[in-house]
């Protein structure tokens, strides 16, 4: 009988899908800069952004699984797949769509009610904890001393980071949105870790597709209420930003996201994508001048520290097994 608290045996490896991962949560960094940009030339609210960003991440996908499937036809490639049952397949495409939808309004809210340190810093730093804990009751995946050394040193360095400048409002309001979206986070990841325990995951592709259609149809009624259509000076660059945004941290991201999160331990996905706010860090300081603190730094190695650690953790059961798997005989 198997580990549960170990990583699932699928034709993705393990070492592969952590680097999906890192990618995924260094492009998410780059959303927020993007974001500022596209608030400081146009009136584009939040919730629009939101929405024009699951539109196209959904336009983007689209084209290229329809790429792929011109591409298998002339090659006359044949793609051996087990069919996914249609509850099961229902479950996946509304589950990870409403839990978008919740996770990017919700946190969006909670940024407008209690700043952006203290939305980033709850959100992102309960996420771990809901993921573990979640983890440990629905799939019975054990962290271990180690592992829990490294969540803790993770959200360490997470709040030097981000609070570390000293500023921030806590408002109540502000916190339980700010929860309300880490939980619409976890319930992705435990989703898409759940789904692909078995080793029989479905397209990331057309998971991030369809993931994005319920997501662009849950927030259209906000974002007409909000203004759907943005009133800029510079309309080509405020274009070019969205397309950028949908582009990179949206449909490549999510892609790779749940490529990954079908592979690792759930709680070693959420650490791994706090790499988020440190992109975020190095990209405000490297590209927006702002000022590089002694914070910034503290909390980039501490929460870099517990990533590298916890995905050598991560890594180093598989290729053990590989070894054993690959020794002659």
């Amino acid at each position: 009988m198997s580990n549960p608290s170990s990583a699932a045996v699928v034709g993705l490896p393990v070492r592969r899908s952590l680097l999906y991962l890192v990618v995924a949560g260094v492009a998410w960094g780059t959303a927020g800069a993007a974001a500022s940009l596209v608030f400081a030339v146009s009136d584009l609210g939040p919730l629009a952004l939101s929405f024009w960003r699951c539109l196209g991440g959904l336009l983007l996908l689209a084209g290229a699984l329809a790429l792929r499937g011109r591409r298998t036809a002339r090659t006359g490639a044949a793609v051996v797949a087990r069919p996914e049952p249609r509850r099961r397949r229902l479950l996946r495409i509304l589950g990870t769509g409403v839990g978008l939808t919740v996770f990017q309004s919700a946190y969006f809210a909670a940024v407008e009610q209690t700043g952006l340190a203290v939305g980033t810093v709850v959100t992102l730093g309960a996420g771990p904890v809901l993921i573990a804990l979640g983890a440990r009751i629905t799939m019975g995946e054990r962290l271990g001393g180690g592992g829990i050394a490294a969540v803790v040193g993770a959200l360490t360095g997470l709040v030097v980071l981000v609070l570390g400048g000293g500023s921030g409002t806590v408002r109540p309001a502000g916190v339980v949105l700010a929860v309300v979206s880490a939980a619409g986070y976890a319930a992705i990841t435990l989703l898409t870790r759940w789904l692909g325990r078995d080793g029989d995951g479905p397209d990331p592709l057309s998971t991030t597709m369809w993931t994005f259609v319920v997501g662009a149809v849950g927030l259209l009624p906000a974002a007409l209420v909000e203004g759907l259509l943005p009133h800029t000076a510079e309309p080509v660059r405020v274009l070019g930003l969205l397309v950028y945004v949908a582009a990179v941290p949206t449909a490549l991201a999510y892609a790779l996201y749940f490529a990954g999160a079908a592979v690792v331990r759930a709680a070693t996905v959420s650490v791994i994508m706090l790499l988020e706010p440190v992109s975020a860090a190095v990209l405000a300081v490297t590209a927006l001048n702002e000022r590089l603190t002694s914070a910034t730094v503290v909390g980039t190695v501490v929460l870099l520290t517990a990533v590298v650690g916890l995905a050598w953790q991560e890594a180093r059961p598989a290729a053990g097994r590989r070894a054993v798997v690959d020794a002659p005989v």
